[in-house]
């Protein structure tokens, strides 16, 4: 597989215009593949990927918006989207003139949250695929807003396409011809809860999912709906995938409606090959990350069909501990399965929203993200750390996952030791002992270290030797604590008091206890390489081994 070429700022235009997008100035040809979507922070500049999608949130002002479009234009971006109205005074139109970037204007009301996720998704259509898409009844495969297209020029009517849950997948043009219930709709990828609840009151999702034929919706006494509807249910055999609207004046004649029924097939195959695709790329995203972090002669192809090739990059390691379930629960492991992929998924969306060449991908039960960074930036790991922490705040502690965050990887080669540190900051999180639900490797290291080692000595079957073999064989044989009373004595530096109060004893029994384990260990306590010795061997003893990982 090659990478395709991705949308271009024409494309996107066709797709989103005259509903969320309007052109106030600039050539939108001049960018034949827009290369990402990027938020503007005057506080925090990114490093634009080439012919960046810039999303100017709060930016308003014929000065600042003239500024801004001069700068992005030094940084190779395509275009810069405002809030309308956006000013077209002579100074706007010869900066993007001079800077070759084009001025967008967001239709008020809209999401920039869903702008963003829209902007992805057709951008996404080249990420990860075949040279040349494939396409079914003529339309490219999976391209839903070229379907939604198609479809309305077969019903001279502006069209939407839904899932099961009324989120729209895809419109079409014209959506400014419908009336102010359809404009919300789409301005919110949604059908509002109320109209919802209207359409379920009236019976029309009972005759929809009942039929194959469509199914007229006349106008309500609701406010903003003001114009029928006719909709059709999409199958795929006994499923319903989800369904069609479009907006009419009137029912349709037979050969439109004949026109609509055979268009719902084709939208089924369209969402099937979505669906099938969505586990394909999947796999292919976890192959090629895969292969990026193992470091090896293959890194430079995976990298470069990733889009990582010009970036540094720190690798983020996030696990969800499994559940303890009873025996031969089945069940609850296929939910946690289940809620596993829907945080990574989560987790891939927050990383793209830092970056938009972030990669993120399933490996097992571990989830890697490869978040970029520019080569000259200084704090990358401090941040990757703020990145982990903002994530764990916002999915909350319901499934408690952890993150571990290895080293910045300025080469390629440095990237399989990024995601080794990560891998083992995640490790000594899993294995407890504190609160902590994230942590950088150089924050773990020396518990990472023992845990190193007590998989050395699991390995060789290195069992506890010398001084404390001799306390533990004679604890067990006589049901005493002298091994929990070296360790205390040693975690308190040798304050016996300290120590008998941890233990809950008197410091006289405490002090016994202490000549006992000198004699049984015939071993001498003032000596600092022995103390050393013990504390090492006590503390290998509390650690997991090679399945702790």
């Amino acid at each position: 597989m090659n990478t395709q070429p991705r949308a271009g700022l024409r494309r996107v235009l066709e797709d989103l215009g005259t509903t969320l997008l309007d052109l106030v100035c600039g050539d939108p040809e001049r960018a034949d593949a827009i290369g990402g979507v990027v938020i503007h922070d005057p506080l925090d500049e990114p490093a634009l990927p080439r012919h960046a999608l810039v999303l100017g949130v709060s930016v308003h002002g014929a000065s600042d918006i003239a500024g801004l479009l001069t700068s992005l234009g030094e940084a190779g971006a395509a275009a810069l989207v405002v809030r309308s109205p956006a000013p077209s005074d002579a100074a706007v139109t010869q900066a993007a003139e001079r800077s070759g970037v084009a001025l967008l204007a967001l239709t008020r009301g809209a999401s920039w949250a869903q702008l963003a996720a829209l902007l992805r998704s057709l951008l996404a259509d080249g990420d990860v695929g075949e040279a040349e898409p494939q396409t079914l009844g003529g339309t490219p495969s999976g391209d839903m807003f070229a379907l939604a297209n198609a479809v309305a020029a077969l019903l001279d009517a502006p069209v939407t396409i839904e899932d099961r849950s009324s989120r729209v997948l895809a419109f079409s043009g014209r959506q400014d011809e419908a009336d102010a219930s359809r404009v919300e709709t789409v301005l919110g990828r949604q059908v509002p809860e109320r109209f919802t609840r209207l359409l379920e009151d009236r019976g029309v999702f009972r005759d929809l999912y009942r039929s194959d034929q469509p199914v007229l919706v006349r106008p309500a006494d609701t406010e903003g709906f003001d114009i029928p509807r006719v909709a059709i249910a999409v199958r795929a055999g006994d499923e319903i995938l989800g369904s069609i609207w479009a907006v009419v004046d009137s029912a349709l004649s037979p050969q439109r409606t004949q026109a609509l029924h055979d268009a719902a097939k084709l939208v089924a195959l369209h969402m099937l090959r979505l669906r099938a695709g969505a586990d394909v790329e999947r796999r292919l995203r976890a192959d090629l990350l895969s292969t990026a972090l193992e470091g090896g002669p293959g890194t430079s192809e995976a990298l470069g069909r990733l889009g990582l090739s010009d970036y540094a990059g720190v690798v983020l390691a996030l696990a969800v501990p499994d559940p303890p379930a009873p025996s031969g629960s089945t069940d609850l492991h296929a939910r946690h399965a289940a809620e596993r992929q829907r945080l990574t998924d989560a987790f891939a969306m927050h990383l793209s929203a830092l970056h938009a060449r972030a990669a993120t991908a399933l490996i097992g039960d571990v989830a890697y993200g490869i978040l970029p960074v520019p080569q000259h930036q200084t704090d990358a790991e401090e941040n990757a750390v703020r990145v982990a922490a903002d994530f764990l705040t916002r999915v909350g502690d319901r499934m408690t996952p952890l993150i571990g965050v290895g080293t910045v990887a300025r080469d390629r080669g440095a990237l399989a030791r990024s995601r080794d540190g990560a891998d083992r900051a995640l490790r000594v999180l899993r294995a407890g002992g504190s609160a902590r639900r994230h942590a950088h490797i150089s924050d773990v290291h020396v518990e990472a270290l023992l845990l190193d080692l007590a998989d050395l000595a699991a390995e060789r079957g290195d069992p506890p030797t010398g001084p404390l073999a001799r306390l533990l064989a004679y604890d067990r044989r006589h049901d005493s604590t002298l091994v929990e009373t070296l360790r205390s004595w040693l975690n308190s530096f040798g304050d016996v008091p300290a120590a008998a109060e941890a233990m809950y004893v008197h410091q006289n029994t405490f002090r016994y206890r202490l000549r006992r384990v000198t004699e049984v260990a015939e071993t001498d306590l003032t000596d600092p390489d022995t103390r050393f010795a013990l504390m090492l061997q006590l503390r290998l003893l509390q650690l997991p081994g090679p399945s702790g990982r």
